[in-house]
């Protein structure tokens, strides 16, 4: 989380620095020129300002999900005993240890970005921005300016929780219809009787940084099985390669995924490609590395379409066990189609549902009525404190005063035997 929110504050101060930013802030007659402004939700709340000077809504978009924190925008109670932490690799169904940990997070991150977090961003708009404006808003009323949130999740990968109207599901918003692959990728796809293993760790973990130990047991492993292995591997001039590999640098992750005999995803469980997986049901093979890579794989194991390996200790005999069982135990493919059939059937596409709320909010004027009215509730009445100690007062205050006459009488006797023991 640290590394997030100095990342979030790095990264707001270098946009405010930018020519193109700046000339967007120092434009004259901004009224009128934009309708919308359309801003990631992750920990660069500065962005949000420029929602406050040309006056229009603000729709945010979350690329990772849910995200506890979201829920005091919203004006929603998130239950954090069943509601782990986004980071968090557990299941709703969680042990009491497990919800301790979550809970402790959850609390931790609550109080980081109230007493730190918050009053950072505020000192990088007061120090930009104080001496060209009269007043700067503060992060907490930018915040309040924002009409509705696209969530990058959708069923089966959420398990239920509370919502607001204007938390919209978006997942698989960057899913599109597949394309042609290159000729000779085409070609080791279509011919592959028994199937295809397609490998890739994503764009942020290069696989040819893997130990030759490690290297050599996936090279032994694939070299014993009949399917045909897609690797993306960064240097293409991989040595001792066995004839059915086939390595590239770059490969269309979408359009491969989408091919009938691709029958496993090897992955590192990022948001992004878990998405393309459910959505072309490809059984997932996980080897998470950081963040929600680990949350990821073990919501598809408990949903039974993915098994998880730890890349830094796994051996041959079990990579084989676990490419065998995916391959082999029709259970994991079927559990797939079920959770792709889920996450297919919506009523718009990812895509023309976020359209459709981005022009709703235009045509409403930021739509106001989607924002829960407990946003405009101090924190003690959003949390019913004051209800509850309107509850307690009838017990409390008897309690409270028989104590405090139980020690006025003895303070009385005390006194009373001092004066006795003077006048002897």
């Amino acid at each position: 989380l640290r590394m997030c929110y100095v990342m979030g504050l790095e990264s707001t101060e270098f946009a405010f620095e930018q020519p193109e930013v700046l000339n967007l802030i120092d434009a004259k007659d901004k009224v009128g020129k934009y309708d919308l402004l359309l801003a990631e939700q992750f920990f660069n709340e500065g962005a949000l300002f420029l929602g406050h000077l040309y006056q229009i809504p603000i729709v945010t978009i979350a690329t990772f999900g849910f995200a506890n924190y979201l829920s005091p925008l919203v004006g929603v109670m998130t239950p954090w005993s069943h509601v782990p932490h986004g980071w968090k690799p557990y299941t709703p169904h969680m042990t009491l240890l497990e919800r301790i940990d979550s809970v402790y997070t959850c609390a931790l991150e609550d109080i980081v970005r109230t007493i730190w977090h918050y009053p950072q961003q505020d000192a990088l708009l007061q120090k930009h921005f104080a001496h060209k404006f009269d007043s700067v808003p503060s992060i907490k009323q930018l915040e309040r300016n924002i009409s509705a949130f696209l969530l990058n999740t959708y069923m089966p990968l959420e398990a239920p929780r509370p919502v607001s109207f204007n938390m919209i599901q978006v997942g698989g918003l960057h899913i599109q219809k597949p394309k042609a692959l290159p000729t000779d990728m085409q070609k080791f796809l279509d011919e592959s009787k028994h199937g295809v293993i397609y490998f890739s760790l994503g764009s942020q973990v290069r696989s040819a940084d893997l130990p030759p130990e490690k290297l050599k047991i996936f090279l032994d492993v694939f070299g014993s099985l009949k399917q045909r292995i897609l690797w993306k591997f960064e240097d293409e001039k991989l040595p001792n390669l066995p004839a059915n590999v086939m390595v590239k640098s770059w490969m269309p992750q979408n359009d491969i995924l989408a091919h009938p005999n691709v029958k496993v995803f090897i992955a590192h469980g990022g948001l992004f490609g878990t998405q393309e997986a459910v959505y072309h049901g490809v059984p997932v093979l996980g080897m998470p590395v950081y963040a929600d890579q680990y949350l990821n794989i073990k919501k598809g194991q408990a949903a039974g379409f993915a098994l998880g390996v730890d890349y830094r200790t796994v051996t041959e005999q079990e990579l084989r066990h676990s490419l065998t069982e995916l391959l082999e135990n029709p259970k994991y493919m079927d559990n797939m189609k079920r959770a792709s059939k889920i996450f297919r059937n919506r009523p718009l596409d990812a895509m023309d549902e976020a359209m459709f709320w981005i022009d709703y909010v235009i045509e409403h004027r930021g739509a106001p009525h989607l924002v829960s009215p407990g946003l405009d509730l101090p924190w003690y009445q959003f949390y019913l404190l004051d209800i509850i100690g309107l509850a307690l007062a009838p017990i409390l205050l008897p309690i409270l005063g028989l104590r405090l006459l139980c020690r006025k009488r003895k303070s009385s006797a005390v006194k009373s035997a001092k004066t006795k023991v003077k006048r002897n």
